[in-house]
């Protein structure tokens, strides 16, 4: 079992122990199918297709059966929260203001604190000030995308756009992207996280968040940048290995000159001849003044000079390329199944792509309603957000917390806090990345601080509330119904030997069942 028995310091030796169980833990059973599923088919279905099971989830499932479940939360329509988890999303600066008044202000500021000061003191406050309101933007935006993991209704698409959000990386510590990270993913990524893969890509391409995270807002004719486009092909769509070269990665770069970012208000003075071309889409900005309006050949092709337009033919020829296909369904298999998942599937999936013109959805379906992923349940084992966000999902239900601040601080411990990995290729998503021992010790730790009711989670800076509710009570419904019956005897002898409820609790989040998906 993936948990120390009854001390919560366990040793090297032991630990050692606790990750050889786990790797070698038997899948849980297939997942059925019919119409009308038992608990626990209905348990293991919702367990991987959320961001973890609730006895909601559960009953939802059982009354409409796993396959109409699984095509509504394929094609989901408005998201639904909790209205006290609403009313906290919505008293938030990155929701009551928009992205271009509050990108401009903050720009304002900075240029305030780099202005010159009667002494230094004035000056490194005003550098304070500024970088802690940044900040404070950026813990927004990751605040809002846990209460959503936790409690939106569209939890496919929740998860959908943690996979984008990962896949399309960007880090929020450069420039000002703790403005631009919320907006990024409430524009560009969710509303496109189940659609075509074409509109996801293009909604990338034009946000600022991605130009100035890749530099692409420096990137000129006479003075390319070719980071963004190299990223653009082997991170985004046709993966490495898939027979481009370096200079198709520089003719990429031309294609992408002059796109960028204009934090200001007004716009720059453009040759009379190229002023036909210039266009402004609230940051985003095209400016024909910086681009390369020479030939260009993508992919053994030739693109067509004509501006902001030659970006569109170049998504296009990325988006339908038979390489981007197989490179994305195997990331989507990847992490929906299995570290290595069968080439036969991926195969399928990408076919699905391609013919569907690059539906996700469609993608994604030919995957969860494959026999491969009936049979894989327990096979995934769950990175830090998964773990966090399953954990606290099963403690609380539906309970809206009031302070998700300790869970930013697990995520940052483990190593995987939003927005924070610099590197454009994003988290791991396979085992190895997350299962060291230093990485089950903390979770340990979080299993005992979760269970025990002491993790802070209904803690405000204000007064507290009169019903702060006390341990969670893991031994519920959920539990009898369905979740019990997928334990193994390892974990079973645990629980019974437990000495207290938060014992039990936290026996329970520790166990090798909820380390996997």
């Amino acid at each position: 079992m993936c948990h120390p028995p009854f001390r919560w310091a366990p040793s090297a030796l032991l630990l050692s122990a606790l990750l050889g169980a786990c790797a070698t833990q038997e899948s849980a059973k297939p997942v059925a199918t019919t119409e009308r599923p038992s608990p626990v088919a209905a348990y293991q279905l919702t367990n991987r297709l959320t961001w973890g099971a609730t006895v909601a989830t559960l009953d939802q499932a059982e009354h409409m059966g796993l396959n109409p479940y699984l095509a509504q939360q394929l094609h989901p329509g408005p998201a639904t929260l909790p209205p006290a988890v609403q009313q906290q999303i919505a008293a938030m600066t990155i929701s009551q203001t928009p992205v271009v008044a509050l990108a401009q202000d903050m720009e304002q500021r900075r240029k305030d604190a780099a202005a010159t000061f009667a002494n230094d003191d004035d000056k490194k406050a005003a550098q304070q000030a500024y970088q802690q309101e940044l900040n404070r933007l950026g813990r927004e935006a990751a605040t809002r995308h846990l209460l959503r993991a936790l409690y939106s209704s569209n939890q496919v698409q929740e998860q959908m756009t943690w996979f984008w959000l990962n896949h399309f990386n960007v880090h929020l510590y450069k420039a000002n992207l703790r403005v631009l990270v919320g907006d990024y993913e409430d524009t560009a990524l969710r509303p496109h996280a189940l659609g075509k893969f074409r509109d996801l890509l293009g909604a990338v391409a034009h946000h600022p968040a991605m130009l100035r995270y890749l530099d692409n807002a420096q990137n000129a004719a006479n003075r390319i940048n070719e980071n963004y486009a190299r990223e653009l092909m082997e991170l985004h769509t046709l993966g490495v290995g898939a027979g481009y070269t370096q200079q198709d990665v520089q003719e990429m770069a031309r294609v992408l000159t002059g796109v960028g970012v204009n934090l200001g208000t007004d716009a720059p003075k453009v040759r009379k001849e190229l002023q036909g071309d210039y266009v402004r889409q609230g940051l985003f900005e095209f400016n024909p003044n910086r681009h390369d309006y020479g030939a260009k050949t993508l992919l053994g092709q030739p693109i067509h000079s004509r501006g902001l337009a030659e970006l569109d033919e170049a998504l296009d020829r990325l988006a339908k390329h038979p390489a981007t296909a197989h490179f994305i369904s195997r990331k989507l298999a990847q992490y929906w199944l299995s570290d290595n998942p069968p080439p036969a599937l991926v195969e399928r999936m990408a076919q699905s792509f391609l013919k569907s013109d690059g539906d996700i959805a469609v993608t994604l379906q030919t995957l969860l309603a494959s026999p491969e992923y009936a049979q894989g349940a327990g096979q995934k084992f769950k990175d830090p957000v998964h773990y966090v966000v399953s954990a606290v999902r099963l403690a609380y239900d539906d309970k809206p917390l009031l302070n998700v601040g300790p869970m930013l601080n697990w995520l940052n411990r483990m190593g995987e806090p939003l927005y924070g990995r610099q590197t454009p290729d994003g988290y791991a998503l396979d085992t190895a990345a997350w299962s060291s021992p230093g990485q089950m010790a903390t979770r340990f730790e979080i299993a005992k601080a979760i269970g025990s009711g002491n993790a802070g989670l209904f803690k405000t800076d204000g007064p507290q509330p009169v019903d702060k509710p006390a341990f969670p009570q893991l031994a519920n419904a959920l539990y009898y119904r369905a979740l019990g019956q997928t334990l193994g005897p390892n974990t079973r002898k645990a629980l019974a030997e437990a000495t207290s409820p938060q014992e039990w609790n936290s026996f329970l989040l520790s166990s090798p069942e909820l380390m996997h998906r």
